[in-house]
């Protein structure tokens, strides 16, 4: 396979997971709870054909990815990348955040964050 073929591949892959984890983040806000195994299934998919993409883009010589159309490309995949990362993480602060209220009483009113760093640094230690 060609490499320009692999970048336009990997970048629509990028594309793909970028709506995937901007849909798990609206699912996150608005129902304030984790997505279904049938959403994380979607996910491990995604990431499985990540690897097979990311698996032949190393196998290309360093020399294909020289010519100012494919630069171009890369530095749009690079700034998708960047927005998946930033929203990925945001995704796990929005998982934190209802794994804390779902395990506290109902009616009984969040603590402060200190506190609730606290806690998390008690349960993995």
């Amino acid at each position: 396979m060609s490499a320009s073929t692999l970048f336009q591949q990997h970048h629509q892959l990028c594309d793909e997971i970028h709506a995937c984890v901007l849909e798990e983040n609206h699912f996150l806000r608005q129902h304030q709870r984790a997505p279904d195994n049938a959403f994380l299934e979607k996910k491990r998919e995604l990431l499985a054909r990540l690897d097979l993409v990311v698996e032949g883009l190393r196998k290309q010589p360093a020399a294909s990815a020289r010519d100012a159309d494919t630069r171009a490309r890369l530095e749009a995949t690079r700034a998708r990348i960047l927005q998946i990362l930033q929203l990925d993480k945001e995704n796990e602060q929005l998982l934190l955040r209802c794994s804390l209220t779902a395990s506290r009483p109902a009616g009984t009113p969040p603590k402060a964050s200190a506190s609730m760093l606290q806690k998390i640094y008690a349960r993995v230690s």
